[in-house]
């Protein structure tokens, strides 16, 4: 089959075994280091990826995603849930109040933010539910004062399913014997687990327990919502309250958690930079390499040039050796990069059952998560493939400069 002169070479000059080791050696060394650079640089973005991915589910699946507030308490909320939902980005919306307390139970403190819900509402717009591991959210009735704890508050309080725990808030209200803090009794009905901070800050309540606590029974402060698109969330916020009149007010998630996630993002646009620092000196080792094989094949190229071979011809001669290392080592390297990508969680998990470690104890998670995104993938592969090509070029350019007179002197 007919194949150009410099492609049939280059492909013949990457296949055939050197005289030189050394040379051999160092492209070896070429491909590998490609090879490692690129596989690091998939795992580590999937991993990063797999901890953006985890935090967004849990912390923003127990947060609210976008919050419509009121200055004063509102009455008629099920038309203001109407209004909201009647936005196509709008998935559900639910009432709630919400105040800062301090529980206490056998002799032990722990302040929280103690939300007001309708269960039944709630389990549409958050993950509590599917974060219970003790009792239910729907244990929580109107009048019975229950209370759903996270684990954190938990553990603090030392207290179980069915205890009894007492909500002081920092309101306080006259009696006969003066000013004192309103307080109330609750019973423990659940207990939930994010693996994040909100299981130490967090704690639900019904709503008409609250409204009664906050003196506002048929009241609520305002509506949460879950949106189909979590960056659309000032947009939507902003879209409802020109539907609303000046008692109302809105908040997102970037307004509370936006600095976490920024600095996650910051963190991954880091690591990618120092990984691509790695694929540049892998792709610096093919210029190496291409250097000494072109001193190495000085005669040949001259005897070339003699038959009639252009410096155009020499020049793609290296070129293509030197992308063959190139795609090569990335086609390698993305097998590996995808390989430890979808392995990597077993993997560490295999490593501290292994060693009786817990390399997650500090973190919100008990493993370590990954989530491979092809466009990663796409994106690593192609900035390996242009610099491998770049690096070939000032070795094919001095190939191509080469003159055989020179070359032959001493041959």
């Amino acid at each position: 089959m007919f194949q150009p002169l410099s492609l049939f070479i280059g492909w013949r000059y990457t296949r055939a075994r050197r005289r030189n080791h050394f040379i051999s050696f160092i492209s070896l060394t070429s491909i590998l280091g490609l090879t490692l650079g690129v596989g690091v640089m998939i795992t580590v973005l999937s991993v990063m990826n797999g901890f953006d991915h985890e935090l967004r589910t849990r912390i923003l699946g127990m947060v609210p995603q976008a919050t419509i507030n009121a200055y004063q308490p509102i009455g008629q909320w099920q038309d203001l849930v109407r209004v909201a939902q009647r936005n196509p980005q709008v998935v559900a919306a639910a009432p709630f109040i919400q105040m800062q307390g301090m529980l206490t139970a056998q002799g032990n403190v722990s302040g929280a933010v103690i939300t007001g819900i309708i269960p039944e509402a709630e389990q549409r717009v958050s993950i509590v539910q599917q974060a219970m591991i003790q009792g239910k959210l729907t244990a929580l009735k109107d009048a019975a004062f229950g209370i759903v704890v996270g684990q954190g508050v938990a553990q603090a309080l030392g207290i179980r399913l069915g205890d009894k725990v007492m909500l002081v808030l920092p309101e306080t209200s006259p009696t006969p014997a003066g000013v004192i803090p309103r307080f109330r009794r609750f019973t423990v009905v659940g207990i939930f687990k994010v693996g994040a901070e909100v299981d130490s800050s967090l704690a639900y309540i019904h709503l008409g327990d609250a409204g009664r606590m906050l003196h506002m029974s048929g009241q609520v402060q305002g509506i949460r919502l879950k949106l189909r698109d979590l960056f659309q969330a000032p947009q939507v916020t902003q879209a409802i309250l020109r539907q609303l009149d000046e008692n109302f007010f809105g908040s997102t998630w970037e307004e509370t958690q936006g600095n976490l996630f920024s600095a996650i993002r910051m963190e991954k646009t880091m690591m990618g930079l120092l990984l691509f620092l790695i694929v540049a000196v892998a792709a610096f080792n093919i210029v190496s390499s291409l250097v000494m094989v072109v001193t190495d094949k000085k005669a040949d190229i001259a005897i070339l040039r003699t038959l009639g071979a252009s410096p155009q011809t020499i020049q793609r001669i290296f070129m293509v050796q030197g992308s063959v290392i190139g795609i090569g080592g990335t086609l390698m390297g993305v097998m590996l990069g995808v390989l430890l990508a979808l392995t990597v969680s077993p993997l560490v998990d295999a490593i501290q059952h292994l060693f009786g470690l817990d390399l997650f104890a500090a973190y919100f998670v008990n493993y370590l998560p990954s989530r491979l995104q092809w466009s990663d993938v796409l994106w690593v592969s192609a900035l390996a493939l242009v610099l491998s090509f770049l690096a070939t070029v000032y070795p094919a350019r001095r190939a191509a400069a080469v003159q055989p007179a020179e070359a032959l002197r001493y041959e």
